[in-house]
């Protein structure tokens, strides 16, 4: 189903089924970013979750191959990671942006995470090229971790600062310790059931409340539904809302660093496309990223525009 059509240069971001984004043209030129005669005219399709920093990270390789010259398929916003693996390893997307510990987690099964992002990265990487024929390239240095937040001023209260704070706070007075969680952190080993085993938490005695992970965020900051929240590290609704991140003090939560995730065959008849992207990853940091996500999420514009900008403002491309 083709969702958002990129043609010379011109993104057509239409409804569908996979709930493309706005139905404005944007449009871009070349800038740091030519045209490369072996992407000319190659079709690409581009997936990410659904989720705004993976729509954004998605319309991001959009603009970069547009530029690039190649004939560009949008199937963003596809429900979940399994979702967008399958997809990948079906061939049915051929690049986008994924997590080194989801990666070496969820779609490779392994327990325990490699404690250095380099070193995560280079796992997975060589890991699911033997395993699955899947290429990890141009690793960024945002990362996108799991973590436990709270309202400052509820920190101050009740002086949990680290997850050792609230795993305490959790033995002596559950009810103080009301948490929110989204479905799959709920039940990922590398969500709150492994988190609980790393702290000794007796998850019998917790307070929790599953909602969507988009209610997490302010029922966290109000504190009146939940006092304790799960969120991805760089959301930009946490500095937004004046959440603080508890200290992972025991370092249980892999590395959730982007990197392009390609099928080996693509990756290695288009060498040009990691080439490409390479640059654009080296800037992609936590606070580069926090900041796009909170112009979607608390300013309300649209991925596709804000991916676009932010491309511009670096040279990669024009605005044409």
């Amino acid at each position: 189903m083709l969702c958002v059509l990129l043609l010379t240069g011109v993104v057509l971001l239409a409804g569908c089924g996979l709930q493309s984004g706005s139905a404005v043209p944007l449009r871009v030129g070349p800038g740091s970013i030519r045209p490369v005669p072996a992407l000319e005219g190659v079709p690409v399709t581009v997936g990410s979750k659904d989720f705004t920093e993976q729509q954004t990270l998605g319309y991001i390789i959009e603009f970069a191959l547009v530029a690039a010259g190649a004939d560009v398929r949008d199937l963003t916003n596809i429900q979940g990671s399994n979702s967008l693996r399958d997809a990948q390893l079906s061939g049915q997307i051929d690049i986008a942006y994924d997590y080194t510990g989801t990666g070496w987690v969820n779609y490779l099964g392994n327990e325990t995470p490699v404690p250095d992002e380099q070193g995560q990265f280079e796992a997975v990487r060589d890991a699911d090229r033997a395993a699955h024929a899947m290429t990890w390239e141009a690793m960024a240095p945002m990362n996108n971790t799991y973590a436990l937040a709270t309202a400052r001023r509820t920190a101050e209260r009740t002086g949990v600062w680290s997850l050792s704070d609230y795993a305490e706070l959790v033995a002596t007075d559950p009810a103080a310790a009301a948490t929110c969680v989204g479905t799959e952190f709920n039940v990922r080993q590398d969500g709150y059931p492994g988190m609980a085993r790393a702290y000794g938490i007796d998850e019998s005695r917790v307070t929790k409340r599953i909602v969507q992970d988009a209610v997490v965020f302010q029922a966290t900051a109000d504190a009146r539904q939940c006092a304790f929240g799960s969120v991805a590290a760089t959301d930009g609704r946490i500095p937004a809302l004046d959440l603080v991140l508890l200290a992972d003090d025991r370092a249980f939560f892999p590395k959730y660093n982007a990197a392009l995730v390609m099928r080996a065959e693509f990756a290695d008849a288009h060498p040009e496309v990691t080439a490409i992207m390479t640059p654009i990853s080296r800037l992609l940091t936590n606070e580069s990223i926090t900041e796009l996500n909170r112009l979607v999420d608390v300013e309300g514009r649209e991925p596709a525009e804000v991916a676009r900008d932010w491309m511009v403002a670096n040279g990669f491309v024009t605005a044409a």
